[in-house]
């Protein structure tokens, strides 16, 4: 009968059964584990940074932020409305605790659970699984470990061995949280990422509204296309002086569009008044993705697009509870055709670096690949959302390498907005490309002094280059 205890942090997880390519693997992963973690891509916040105070509870720190948890937890029939999702402060974070830890056991087999397992493990010591009859040590465990001085936001920062951390902000932010940082004499590089939706997606809540918002803030007249694209670039300039390196795209698709400026300040017209039609709308954010690449050209601003899903699936929760709940599902997505127009204007441009991602796995050989082994500016993201997985991470390395090779990608960022599972996110995705080198090791297709040098650039070396960091 099993005894509860934690079994899956052991020191051969994720490594292969075969003990020729687990004694590769576990000599590759020792040349990187403790590489220093560059971030460049996800959702945290830095005002825990600049505030620096503790973590509230173990409810508000793992279960409301992460759409992981909770959208697993609806989709058993657990109401979103007893997690106390949304709410500023919880009123019972114990009893939404036990929930969690009473239904800890749907997370099996999942990423999510190996995430949690370590962060339970590696950072509070906890060493019984997690259930209902484990739920209140582990409650209070945490929850006298966040009150030391040792799990404050920048002890933690520092803990995890962090060089680089991209905090991802809306260009109506006036990014005072990261002005703090760097007023507060901190010496962490902790940087913003430009992401105009809000102000270039016309389906986007109150876009008529955040787009005069953006002239107010920029001091242009928004109301005018020139003026539009001013306050853009103003906002660019505003995040790059803090210290921002990229911008990112959450659009439907990766339709980009090439139109002359005069039918351009026609269809932004259109778009801001709210006549324009859904087809308009659609070609709008198109012509954006174009006009983005080409300030990217002149700032040098890294571009990454982050298409293909339905966002806000679930039209009664998004009523109920805004944005990012868990309910946005992958679609197929066409990269070959969408991206002809930006591509024809500016794939060949030195200064332009051009991050792709997708939801969709069958473009990785058909399309990613391809596009990225030609073209200059093009590199590939790692397997994102939902294929932050170990099959995730496989599937992605057999279908791009054989195309795209290592050096067209742009190693791991972890995208969370739950700032504990990062070195867990970072320790699988190092895990698994050792698995994948001790393979080519193993069959002869790579000497292993090659592939130390392939694994040092899958964690750390390409990112820092990709991201201009």
């Amino acid at each position: 009968m099993s005894t509860g205890t934690m079994t899956l942090i052991h020191n051969d997880r994720l490594f292969p059964p075969d003990p020729v390519m687990r004694g590769i693997a576990r000599r590759l992963h020792a040349e990187v584990r403790d590489l220093p973690i560059i971030s460049p891509h996800g959702h945290t916040q830095a005002a825990w940074f600049a505030d620096n105070k503790p973590f509230p509870d173990p409810a508000k720190l793992f279960v409301q932020p992460d759409h992981y948890i909770f959208r697993m937890l609806y989709s058993q029939g657990i109401s979103l409305e007893d997690l106390e999702i949304g709410e500023e402060v919880l009123k019972d974070p114990r009893r939404v605790w036990r929930i969690f830890a009473e239904n800890y056991y749907l997370f099996r087999g999942t990423p999510t659970r190996m995430w949690l397992d370590y962060a339970f493990h590696e950072l509070f010591g906890l060493e019984e699984r997690l259930s209902g009859a484990t739920a209140d040590l582990y409650f209070d465990v945490i929850s006298e470990r966040l009150q030391t001085p040792e799990f404050r936001p920048r002890a933690l920062y520092e803990r995890f061995h962090i060089e680089v951390l991209a905090t991802t902000d809306s260009p109506l932010d006036p990014l005072a949280a990261h002005q703090a940082i760097r007023d507060s004499g901190w010496k962490a590089r902790i940087i913003p990422t430009f992401r105009p939706d809000a102000v270039v997606d016309p389906d986007f809540a109150g876009f008529e509204k955040n787009v005069a918002k953006l002239g107010q803030i920029a001091g242009e007249d928004t109301g005018s296309w020139k003026g539009y694209i001013r306050a853009l670039e103003k906002t660019r300039a505003r995040f790059k002086a803090l210290g921002c390196t990229a911008t990112d795209h959450g659009h439907p698709t990766a339709l980009t569009a090439d139109l002359p400026q005069g039918e351009v300040a026609q269809l932004f017209d259109a778009v801001v008044s709210g006549r324009a039609e859904k087809g308009q709308q659609e070609l709008f954010r198109a012509q954006m993705l174009t006009e983005m690449a080409r300030m990217s050209v002149e700032d040098g601003l890294v571009m990454q697009i982050h298409p293909g899903a339905f966002r806000n699936h679930n039209r009664k929760v998004y009523e109920r509870y805004g944005r990012d709940v868990g309910a946005d599902i992958p679609v197929a997505t066409d990269y070959v055709h969408a991206l002809y127009p930006l591509l024809n204007r500016f794939g060949n441009e030195k200064n332009f670096t051009l991050i792709l991602f997708t939801l969709d796995e069958t473009t990785y050989t058909r399309e990613l690949a391809p596009l990225a082994g030609h073209y200059p500016c093009l590199r590939l993201g790692p397997p994102w959302w939902f294929h932050d997985s170990p099959e995730g991470m496989l599937r992605f390395r057999e279908q791009v390498t054989e195309t795209a090779g290592f050096y067209n990608t742009v190693g791991f960022n972890d995208d969370t907005r739950a700032f504990l599972s990062i070195p867990a996110r970072h320790d699988v995705a190092r895990r698994i490309d050792c698995v994948w080198l001790a393979r080519l090791v193993a069959e002869h297709r790579l000497d292993e002094d090659e592939a130390v040098e392939v694994a040092h650039d899958l964690a750390y070396n390409l990112v820092r280059k990709a991201y201009r960091l």
